[in-house]
């Protein structure tokens, strides 16, 4: 008689498996299609903006108030312990720029835009639009999934470079207004310290959680069935996978790079 937490554990190993084959399947048809075929420019440029251009908004809202708590969070613990405000600039740009600026556009993105992404492939899948682009003559990897990934891997970089400098500006605002650091400091706090190394820790970790963000939502996508109850659900799973291994990711990532000196 088979254990049931075994047969359970055993059943949840092969669906992950099975996940993971899956998405290698699509992410070679995907690069197969990149090298043979034109590449869809008014399909990539749409796509661009529905994940680049709208997210913009929520991502300069979630960047400016994080290097505000930042400012005032390190300006006060440096006044208990130094009874000065210290090196604000420094803490708040290098978290920026090597973590926070990353990791949480990166999660910001996930949430809005490969909900978005997911949601539409996983509609076209239950509706069989798929299959008629099979009919077509269109190969669906041509054009649904290669202009998603270059659009990913085009605008959330840029998007990880304008988070940067958003949060540097509001943690700028706090600490010239709140914890009276002159802005002269500040600023060359910031350029004294800091070099390309550091900025490159962190724009290079964007194009794989970009990669990885745009695997998940079209292989979450492509994968769907069950009507629109399963859309939803296509939906939170890529959503929450994605935000996961973006963390997950990071860690290994930083690890590497530190490695390497940069």
């Amino acid at each position: 008689m088979k254990h049931p937490v075994s047969s359970r554990v055993g059943g949840q190993v092969l669906g992950i498996a099975g996940e993971l084959g899956a998405a290698a399947l699509m992410l070679k048809s995907a690069v197969f299609w990149f090298f043979k075929s034109r590449l869809e420019v008014r399909e990539t440029m749409k796509q661009s903006v529905k994940i680049g251009v709208d997210s913009l908004g929520v991502t300069a809202l979630t960047s400016f108030f994080t290097g505000m708590v930042l400012a005032l969070q390190t300006g006060h613990t440096s006044k208990n312990l130094f009874n000065e405000p210290l090196y604000i600039g420094t803490l708040v740009a290098f978290s920026m720029v090597k973590e926070l600026g990353p990791v949480l556009t990166s999660i910001v993105v996930a949430g809005r835009a490969g909900a978005v992404v997911t949601a539409e492939i996983g509609t076209m899948r239950v509706t069989e639009q798929i299959d008629a682009l099979y009919t077509l003559g269109t190969h669906p990897a041509r054009y649904l999934l290669v202009p998603r990934y270059i659009a990913f891997l085009i605008t959330l970089p840029l998007l990880v470079v304008l988070a940067d400098f958003i949060g540097t500006i509001g943690g700028f605002i706090i600490a010239t207004t709140r914890l009276q650091v002159p802005s002269t400091v500040y600023w060359d706090d910031i350029f004294t310290f800091m070099d390309i190394a550091d900025f490159m820790h962190g724009f290079l970790k964007t194009f794989a959680f970009a990669f990885m963000i745009a695997t998940v939502s079209c292989h979450k996508g492509m994968t769907t069935k069950g009507g629109a109850e399963g859309v939803g659900k296509s939906t939170t799973e890529a959503v929450v996978t994605s935000m996961v291994l973006v963390m997950v990711i990071d860690y290994f990532i930083s690890a590497v790079l530190v490695a390497l000196g940069i």
